[in-house]
């Protein structure tokens, strides 16, 4: 809880000259969360307390989500302070590693990893999951959508028009055509608004390029990790190393997030009722934090019951309902 990380974040903004604002995207498998545009009515508290500064460190954990709302929590930090750093402790990755560009430092980790931003797009038009419902849908990779056309144009060569115009009208059966103007749109902003926030790393415009084209393309998947060396060495991103006590108070606060949101546990609802029919239930998934500001968490909560459900023909299976009665973020001070 934030009552035992106060002093934490109090030695952390002595080590770094900075007032310390936490944002936290849980990833506890089955109970994921992203950044939201949502959460930025939940920064504005923080940072109305906190008033104009020198320095802002966020102390960033996520997988990812909105890549615009990433884009607007760095604008929004940037109105209240001069210098703004971003602390590392493990993942900040997708849009995450989007927020890391536009700070003017990343405090990593050893274990600290960013990765390619090249988005994925999520919607009731994306192609149904088999098997899994109709509500189910398969993300659309931006870069998987680019890496079938680039493909089919290598394999068929330049001339063959009549060729390519096959295999595109082949992919339009299998992704709605305007979940593919999305991609495209998407692909054309991602660059966009990447080549806007690492001129804070970067002034060249041939560096510039090369660090897009590899967050966005060359890196070859979405799951590509990039660790500290590889960020400062080869990307040359304005990136630091914390000293032992640092790294020693990062690694402690992170870890009691972690406690916390029970990052490393995987959601098992047969775990969760043990032996009883119900149980009542309620799941912390994300943080925004400070100080000053006291925590909003973004929780889930209701009961899961035990029932049976009997199938033609006459086959009984035992399944579990989840009867959710909250999901959204509340204060604690």
């Amino acid at each position: 809880m934030l009552s035992d990380r106060k002093t934490k974040y109090q030695e952390l903004e002595k080590a770094r000259g900075a007032k310390v604002i936490t944002y936290v995207t849980g990833d506890r498998p089955g109970l994921e969360t992203q950044i939201h545009s949502e959460v930025l009515d939940h920064l504005v508290h923080h940072l109305d307390l906190l008033g104009s500064t020198k320095r802002i460190a966020l102390f960033l954990y996520t997988r990812g989500g909105d890549t615009l709302a990433a884009w607007s929590i760095v604008n929004l930090l940037r109105q209240f302070c001069e210098e703004l750093e971003v602390v590392v402790p493990s993942k900040a990755h997708s849009a995450g590693t989007l927020i890391c560009l536009g700070a003017d430092q990343i405090v990593m980790t050893k274990q600290a990893t960013l990765g390619p931003i090249d988005p994925s797009i999520t919607g009731p038009l994306n192609p149904q999951i088999p098997g899994a419902g109709g509500q189910a849908r398969v993300p659309v990779s931006v870069e998987a959508i680019n890496g079938y056309v680039e493909f089919s144009r290598s394999a068929l060569g330049k001339g063959d028009q009549s060729g390519m115009n096959a295999l595109l009208a082949q992919l339009a059966t299998q992704v709605h055509p305007l979940v593919l103007g999305s991609v495209y749109r998407s692909r054309a902003q991602i660059r966009m608004l990447a080549k806007r926030l690492v001129k804070r790393h970067l002034k060249k415009d041939e560096e510039i390029e090369e660090v897009l084209n590899f967050l966005c393309s060359e890196s070859g998947s979405h799951d590509y990790t990039i660790f500290r060396r590889e960020a400062r060495d080869e990307l040359h991103l304005h990136v630091e190393k914390p000293t032992d006590a640092g790294y020693t108070l990062i690694k402690s606060i992170y870890d009691d997030i972690a406690k916390e949101l029970e990052l490393n546990t995987p959601y098992d609802p047969n775990v969760v009722l043990g032996t009883n029919q119900s149980a009542p239930y309620a799941f912390r998934r994300g943080l925004v934090e400070s100080n000053d500001g006291g925590c909003h968490v973004h929780v889930s909560e209701g009961t899961l019951h035990r029932h049976q459900v009997t199938l033609p023909p006459g086959i009984v299976q035992r399944a579990i309902q989840d009867e959710r009665t909250f999901e959204g973020w509340r204060h604690e001070p």
